[in-house]
């Protein structure tokens, strides 16, 4: 008797369990929902077409397999057989294959018998049989996927297989940058956040990655003694116990990573560093709020793609109107399998000031505005003043309801609106129906 290829982990045709939400029924699924970062694995494909060949080739340039190992080459399972009779098996093994029914069963029982138990395997073919697809199961292929395919199919199959539904998922980075320094990108942040926590109840936590200058202390009227620093400096010894401890909690849903904001340390942050941090904090909240300030280096740049969304906060000008569009063309071309960031103009409506309308920064951009927020330093200059966000010390100022939007849309969730009935109501019903 011939072995079988042994699957390990979870069933792949379980969908990983959505967050459950006190209020506002859910949206559809967002694309990063549906496909999750890929963990440190060993990928090998065999291909027979070109076109499998570059669909692979394009997912293995997305930022979900940032981590994993991927190598493909053509031969199908004949030269799959043929290298691991050699060479040791993956992780996961990716086959295209038109054989006929029979002959596929016999190629993959000649490829089990030098399969590690471990190994995982999805096969890609052309054939939409049901018989097929369940003699593949019965001998435990993970999955068989009907061509054709796109690069996004490909990986939400994968993170089918890695991401395991019986666990916590894996909480969604928000990335906040500024087109220009002193756009107001933090105080997006810190408000969109806040009110994100408090709308829907759900726990968040805000990185502030400004070390030298940060305001999230300050805006939340907070002087933590640790805070984000300490992670940096060591960030492989971050876990859930010592992150609790450098989290500072601001609400009963918010915690702040706090920047030192201290001038006399030289910081020195890497990309792996920075990522690893904010991995081991997604891990424990739903929401984590990057605050990036507005300093291009490798780090910043990571985060920044490896985000699930994007906020990009501009104001009505030229030389924002420019940074904006090149920080766009970066992600839209690094980006390809990515909803498109949103944008944010802030400050607008200004006095005396000439600005670029909306429509004139969309129809440049080649974007829709999220939200246009109006300069109102009444509001926003007290509540700064006061440790507040907006709508905690004016629930009625007009930028309070752009920030729930913004919010609401981040996490694709819907608010329902609860209609006032007045107190005549059912009088009123008596009388219709008496006519």
């Amino acid at each position: 008797m011939s072995k079988s290829l042994k699957v390990s982990g979870q069933d792949a045709h379980e969908a990983p369990q959505p967050y459950a939400y006190d209020l506002n029924a859910p949206d559809a699924p967002a694309l990063s929902d549906r496909a999750r970062p890929l963990p440190r694995i060993s990928i090998q494909a065999f291909c027979e077409t070109p076109t499998i060949a570059e669909i692979i080739q394009t997912a293995s340039e997305d930022r979900r397999l940032s981590k994993a190992h991927v190598t493909f080459q053509m031969g199908g399972v004949a030269a799959a057989v043929a290298h691991y009779q050699e060479n040791p098996t993956p992780n996961l093994i990716v086959l295209e294959s038109h054989l006929p029914h029979a002959e596929l069963i016999g190629a993959l029982e000649d490829l089990a018998q030098s399969c590690d138990p471990g190994t995982k395997v999805v096969i890609i073919g052309s054939a939409n049989d049901v018989v097929l697809y369940r003699d593949l199961m019965k001998r435990g292929i993970s999955e068989y996927l009907v061509a054709p395919i796109s690069p996004f199919d490909f990986m939400e199959c994968l993170s089918g297989l890695y991401n395991n539904p019986d666990s916590d998922p894996v909480g969604q980075v928000l990335a906040f940058v500024g087109a220009k320094g002193g756009v107001g990108s933090s105080t997006i942040c810190h408000n969109v956040a806040w009110t994100l926590s408090e709308a829907i109840s759900t726990n968040i936590v805000i990185a502030d990655m400004d070390l030298a200058f940060g305001t999230t202390g300050l805006d939340f009227n907070q002087d933590p003694v640790q805070g984000i620093a300490d992670a940096l400096q060591n960030p492989e010894r971050l876990d859930e116990v010592l992150l609790d401890r450098l989290l500072t909690t601001c609400s009963k849903h918010l915690s702040i990573f706090a920047a030192p904001v201290v001038l006399d340390r030289d910081y020195e942050m890497s990309p792996e560093g920075c990522e690893t941090v904010i991995d081991v904090v997604r891990q424990n909240v739903p929401f984590v709020a990057v605050d990036l300030p507005h300093t291009w280096a490798p780090w910043t740049k990571r985060l920044l793609l490896q985000a699930d969304e994007i906020v990009i906060t501009a104001i009505p000008d030229l030389a924002n109107l420019r940074n904006a569009k090149n920080i766009l063309d970066l992600i839209r071309t690094t980006r390809k399998n990515d909803a498109s960031p949103h944008l944010v103009l802030n400050m607008a409506n200004m006095q005396k000031r000439p600005e670029i309308t909306p429509k004139e920064f969309e129809s440049a951009l080649d974007i829709k505005t999220l939200a246009v927020i109006d300069f109102d330093c009444e509001n926003f200059g007290q509540a700064a003043n006061n440790g507040q966000m907006v709508e905690d010390f004016n629930a009625k100022a007009k930028a309070a309801q752009a920030f729930r939007e913004i919010a609401l849309t981040l996490a694709h969730r819907k608010e329902i609106k609860v209609e006032k009935k007045s107190p005549l109501a059912p009088l009123l019903e008596k009388l219709k129906l008496m006519r």
